[in-house]
């Protein structure tokens, strides 16, 4: 019988992802998925760090009971279907959504941050995104926003997820199973956590310093429906639509 895992409580006690998972079991991590994959109310949730202590657990027998490949499969549904939503919440409410207020949980420069990530890389976004926290939760709206064609969104996006939730998934799986990786967890989901959170503050640093030489900054809303117009001519092959 495997010796249980010590997993250390990374982040706030209610977000951490042992304490999600012995307590909503599969259906939470489902949920989890799906919300921080196309639902503003999931900007916050743990995704990668769920993933692979998910995997982790399937190794090691707790909580999760699952075998590993419905566990991966059912995950990366779950990723796919949040897109989904995501980009037809985009596609419904058009610029709006850059109109609308800051508050606790919402935060324009989160819609800017996905904003410029999706026009520097295009339909490819859809895809990288997954990798990137916060990110991955605007891009599908954003790609719904600026109008890109369907079919080519639902090809990027059944590949992101797929990547996405059954990647992360399957190596906390086999990384779980490793001597070394069990004895050091805690460095390894901190690390996690860590390679996460570095590309968000590169960007919101690169943001600022962008905002502070810029006399007139733009618009988020001007840029957005502008986006189409502008990134559109040079990706004809990526799919927008008009």
């Amino acid at each position: 019988m495997s010796t249980p895992l010590a997993l250390p409580a990374v982040g706030p006690g209610f977000l951490n992802p042992e304490w999600l998972i012995s307590t909503f079991g599969l259906i939470g991590i489902l949920a989890i998925v799906f919300a921080e994959s196309g639902l503003l109310i999931g900007l916050f949730l743990p995704g990668d760090s769920l993933l692979f202590t998910a995997g982790l657990l399937v190794a090691d027998g707790r909580y999760l009971h699952q075998p590993l490949w419905l566990v991966c499969l059912l995950a990366g549904v779950a990723a796919i279907a949040g897109d989904q939503v995501g980009y037809l919440f985009g596609k419904r409410i058009g610029p709006s959504l850059f109109r609308r207020p800051n508050s606790r949980l919402f935060k324009q420069e989160n819609v800017q941050r996905a904003n410029d990530f999706f026009a520097r890389y295009g339909a490819r976004s859809v895809v990288l995104a997954r990798f990137v926290p916060i990110v991955r939760t605007f891009t599908p709206v954003i790609a719904g926003v600026s109008r890109m064609r369907y079919r080519t969104f639902l090809i990027y996006n059944v590949l992101g997820g797929a990547l996405w939730g059954i990647g992360v998934t399957v190596l906390g799986y086999f990384l779980g199973q490793i001597a070394v990786v069990k004895s050091n967890i805690e460095f390894i989901l901190l690390g996690i956590v860590l390679v996460s959170v570095v590309p968000i503050g590169i960007q919101l640093l690169r943001s600022r310093r962008k905002t502070a030489r810029t006399p007139g900054p733009t618009p988020v809303a001007a840029e957005a429906v502008g986006a189409r117009r502008t990134a559109a001519p040079n990706r004809a092959d990526e799919g927008w639509t008009g």
